[in-house]
């Protein structure tokens, strides 16, 4: 082989590997993107199944609790608002804030309840709440492997040099799933 011959063999060898380098990292760090991506899309997915579950359990929590308090009519009217809006919710940011208001309107149904001592001992109140109590755990379970998700995620797209390709690709930051400001006070029962 001339000496010729092998040095354009070398350059050509060089050249490959300058574009194979980088093809590969292009390659691995966005289809680490997208698994990451995916991740997020099904945490959201299993934090959206207890949701759900929360959902359909309220209609009866909500009639046991109105046969006891009839008077609570105000109590009832923001629970049965709250629902509607985590219905009509499209985005993850609007099922996060719907829910969070749901949350909060729960709150308060559950404060009436501690005025009716003889709901607290009702069968079926007893079964609702406990069914409710194992599903807020469940959200908070599912909520936490979500916020986990998102958080390695958002540091992944943010991080040099991935956030060049992130950026490129339009890999865009997630939204944690936080517990809104009231939710962080303990609600207040009163026996008047």
């Amino acid at each position: 082989m001339s000496r010729g011959l092998k040095t354009v063999l070398i350059i050509v060898g060089i050249l490959i590997l300058l574009l194979v380098i980088p093809y590969s990292y292009l390659k691995g760090t966005y289809n680490s993107l997208v698994t990451m991506d995916e991740g997020v899309k099904g945490a959201w997915a299993q934090v959206e199944n207890q949701l759900q579950r929360r959902y359909d359990l309220i209609p009866n929590l909500v009639e046991t609790v109105k046969g006891f308090a009839s008077q609570e009519r105000e109590v009832f009217i923001k629970v049965a608002e709250a629902r509607s809006k985590v219905a009509g919710a499209g985005s993850i940011d609007d099922k996060i804030e719907a829910n969070n208001q749901l949350s909060s309107a729960l709150s308060r149904l559950l404060v009436v309840v501690e005025r009716y001592p003889e709901l607290k001992s009702n069968t079926n109140f007893i079964r609702l709440q406990d069914e409710l109590a194992g599903t807020e755990n469940r959200i908070a379970v599912e909520r936490r492997r979500f916020n986990e998700t998102v958080r390695a995620y958002n540091t992944k797209i943010r991080s040099f040099p991935t956030n060049l390709i992130a950026g490129m690709f339009g890999f865009e930051k997630a939204t944690f799933f936080e517990v809104p400001k009231e939710r962080q006070e303990a609600p207040q029962v009163r026996f008047d």
